[in-house]
């Protein structure tokens, strides 16, 4: 089976719809993943469930097993493709799909992720890609991306500093992800969030944990499963059926962008936890940001979202922080520093949501960053970023004097030159997110 191009499938399922229904599975403890997957094979005999094991890396190999609750249906050793895990489960996971939709079409499938796999990633390959000469949405529909977490490992996995490489499991040579990384992106994509088990720390802690990850994850659904027998048909009524999952919606940092929810605005504590979201219209200084960088996410779990630099008024550049880390980088151009041909090329999302924002002297350039931790200052944390913005005497000194100013952040975030006059020229509206251009 091959895969090609395509684009991206169209949102909402029939209710009538005869196809079988995909939920996917994903989580970093593997443990808590499949002892959801178990509740959802006993509660439905006819579910398949697919899983790939990575314990055969260090030959090569990836084991894929198919099963449902009464055992074993397949079970097969793959062939790492360029050494690479992410690879071989794309080239995989979609002619399995298709050929269980195929074999078995009135059986739902149900895709648990190894620990290591980004379900956006999963998601990008089954809206984009052809299976043999056919979109995988013709043989059955993605109902849910669901997101298992460990509440007694959760907080540690947030703070935690060390990358894939460091503890043995990345998926590629190449893959320089962060723990923390990984972690953020399959709660922040779901959108349905299984908090499994207790904290450690008792039912408070827990509670926390359930808050965290509602400022988190705010468009997400959330199921807590902490009592030490679960109800396999109530779990399976809320995280199958559901049909939440909506394919057009665009990654986490370029959803504020999208006039998508980027984050909550909370600042009073709830079990601790406080969200921030900081809007503003003017630049940034690029010195006196790049300064309090560390301090500002001091006492931060995660914060992400967008900004603009008063040196590179041009450029849109993502803010993305967990795990002790922050990676900024380019997420293309300004809609007011494109040439009026290029507009077309940016979605349709993007161009209503500035339309709708649009700044006679600005533009739809802004500041839109989201910040969550445990007894955040709220007041102490927007002094400080107010503080970084352009006073009035500097907006009056206009774009000539703002891009001589001292810039930590000189050459971090390249753009191709659009040309007004050839419409096909490449000018960065794409959100392909590079979050590598500034680590700090």
């Amino acid at each position: 089976m091959s895969t090609s191009p395509l684009a991206p499938a169209n949102a909402g399922v029939p209710a009538s719809d005869a196809r079988p229904s995909l939920t996917v599975l994903s989580g970093f403890w593997p443990s808590a993943t499949y002892a959801v997957a178990r509740s959802l094979l006993a509660a439905d005999p006819s579910l398949l469930l697919i899983r790939h094991d990575l314990a055969g890396l260090g030959t090569g190999t990836v084991h894929r097993i198919v099963r449902d609750s009464e055992g074993v249906l397949e079970d097969e050793r793959i062939t790492l493709a360029h050494g690479c895990v992410s690879c071989t489960l794309r080239e995989d996971v979609l002619p399995t799909l298709a050929r269980l939709a195929r074999a078995h079409p009135r059986r739902d499938l149900m895709l648990m992720l190894p620990e290591v796999v980004e379900p956006e990633a999963v998601a990008a390959v089954c809206a984009h890609c052809l299976v043999d000469g056919a979109p995988i949405t013709d043989l059955l529909h993605v109902d849910s991306y669901v997101t298992v977490v460990d509440a007694e490992h959760l907080l540690d996995g947030l703070a935690s500093t060390d990358d894939l490489k460091t503890l043995g499991i990345h998926a590629a040579d190449n893959d320089d992800r962060g723990l923390a990384d990984v972690i953020v992106r399959q709660i922040e994509y779901a959108d349905t969030l299984v908090l499994w088990g207790q904290s450690r720390e008792g039912a408070y802690d827990t509670s926390r944990l359930s808050v965290l990850l509602e400022r988190m994850a705010p468009w997400a659904t959330q199921v807590r499963v902490d009592g030490d027998v679960v109800d396999a048909g109530a779990l399976a009524r809320q995280l199958r059926g559901t049909r939440r999952h909506r394919p057009e919606t665009p990654g986490v940092l370029t959803r504020g962008l999208e006039g998508y929810n980027l984050g909550a605005h909370e600042p009073h504590p709830d079990c601790g936890v406080v969200s921030v979201v900081f809007r503003a219209r003017r630049p940034f200084h690029p010195r006196r940001l790049h300064d309090v960088l560390e301090e500002v996410n001091a006492e931060v779990i995660r914060s992400r979202g967008h900004l603009w630099l008063a040196s590179q008024p041009d450029t849109v550049i993502a803010w993305d922080f967990a795990g002790g880390g922050l990676s900024l980088g380019s997420l293309g151009r300004w809609l007011a520093a494109l040439p009026d041909p290029h507009w077309n090329e940016a979605s349709d999302h993007r161009r209503l949501a500035a339309a709708l924002d649009w700044d006679p002297y600005y533009g739809d350039r802004h500041q839109h960053l989201v910040f969550i931790g445990l007894d955040l200052d709220p007041a102490g944390l927007h002094r400080t970023l107010v503080g970084c913005l352009l006073t009035d005497a500097e907006l009056a000194g206009g774009e000539d004097t703002w891009r001589g100013y001292d810039d930590p952040f000189t050459d971090c975030f390249p753009l191709a030159d659009p040309d007004p006059n050839n419409t096909d020229t490449d000018t960065d509206t794409d959100t392909d997110t590079d979050t590598e251009g500034k680590q700090v």
